[in-house]
């Protein structure tokens, strides 16, 4: 018994000291991640935290990470708490809304818009059952400046940032990623007067761990399209055809089983006409031109954002393509641009953009006033896109 016990205390010391051994290494290994960091930032200081992560060879989240008790906070990942966060966000005032996927980055800048406040009695309680049913609604942000379509099933962890700004500010900011560590959206304050606020949010979401690890899974692989033989064609095109609403599409996709690229190669004949990938300059400089008003929609899995109306400074800068307005920022890394589809769907015309992975990049369509059709100048524009 004495050897027995004996062993299984030298066995219990074996294990803590190997717990001691593995946590040395991991705050070791994030102390050295912050370190090449800073390395890097010193030798690139202009390279974005996205392209950092990826030089680095770890995800966007784990490089935020590293500053937890300095520039970083992390905040609540359980249960709805990304949901709720985007909520309490309304309160924040002024804000500016970035969202981004690999090849396209949006910003937005303005006050988010409210959902109307429920009535009381028994309508005000069906309302709240009917809205706590629906779990990608966060209370608001449909329509308005700040214009995004939630899909929080992709949220996974969440941060809140301060960290100094341009000329000597502060930049004040709440950061949400997906359960791989890839950036969904981003909240920046641009109102001063809400700095209370957005402090009392951060102690309120405040997450119970602040060492910096994180649950980080590795991304899977793209799943190959499916077989163009094993389509029912006939069917699909009939579907295109039988739309009554342009949102019906990716209903329609999911139905077939199809990736969205490959719904608009088996498109009905004038449906998709394809277009040179460089033809998103010639769309945003003819609408900047002509005054077209414009929709741009740009997402990821996670989110959409969508910005509606004018735009006025265009140019190439930093790789990418440009919209460069006071309240409105597009930067298209068009040189990966694979495709450009101009699309019929429902009467509606629309043009698309896909990247070399054959993503979706960047949607847009002509604003237009509910019930009524299109502006003429949009369907011209789109329609002298140069073929692809």
């Amino acid at each position: 018994m004495q050897q027995r016990n004996g062993h299984h205390w030298k066995s219990s010391a074996a294990c803590v000291l190997a717990l001691a051994g593995a946590l040395f290494f991991t705050h070791a290994a994030a102390a050295t991640l912050a370190e090449r960091w800073t390395t890097l930032r010193t030798e690139q200081p202009k390279l974005g935290i996205r392209d950092a992560a990826r030089t680095l060879g770890v995800s966007e989240a784990e490089l935020l990470a590293t500053g937890i008790g300095t520039t970083a906070t992390r905040l609540a990942d359980t249960g709805h708490a990304p949901r709720e966060i985007m909520r309490r966000a309304l309160d924040l005032g002024k804000v500016l809304g970035l969202t981004r996927n690999e090849n396209g980055v949006i910003e937005v800048t303005g006050v988010a818009s409210r959902l109307p406040e429920a009535k009381q009695g028994d309508d005000g309680a069906r309302d709240a059952e009917k809205e706590a049913r629906e779990l990608n609604i966060a209370g608001g942000y449909l329509g308005g400046p700040i214009d995004l379509r939630f899909h929080f099933a992709h949220w996974k962890h969440a941060f809140a940032v301060v960290q100094p700004g341009k000329d000597g500010t502060v930049s004040r900011s709440l950061q949400f990623f997906d359960a791989y560590g890839t950036a969904v959206h981003k909240v920046y304050l641009k109102d001063d007067t809400k700095v209370a606020v957005f402090d009392k949010l951060v102690a309120d979401f405040r997450h119970p761990a602040q060492d910096g690890r994180l649950a980080v899974l590795a991304a899977p692989l793209k799943a190959a399209d499916k077989p163009d033989a094993s389509v029912d064609v006939k069917e699909f095109r009939q579907a295109w055809q039988e739309m009554t609403d342009v949102h019906q599409f990716n209903r329609i996709v999911a139905e077939f089983k199809l990736s969205r690229e490959q719904a608009l190669r088996l498109a009905p004949a004038g449906a998709a006409r394809k277009v040179t990938p460089q033809a998103v300059r010639q769309l945003l400089e003819g609408a900047s031109a002509k005054g077209i008003a414009i929709m741009a929609f740009l997402g990821n899995p996670g989110v959409t954002q969508i910005y509606s109306g004018k735009v006025g400074k265009v140019q190439e800068a930093g790789g990418y393509f440009n919209v460069l307005d006071p309240d409105f920022n597009l930067h298209l890394r068009d040189k990966a641009f694979r495709a450009g589809y101009v699309l019929q769907r429902a009467g509606v015309t629309s043009v698309e953009f896909y990247d070399d992975g054959g993503d979706l990049v960047v949607t847009f369509f002509g604003v237009r006033e509910r019930g009524k059709p299109q502006p003429p100048a949009w369907i011209e524009l789109a329609s002298g896109l140069p073929k692809g």
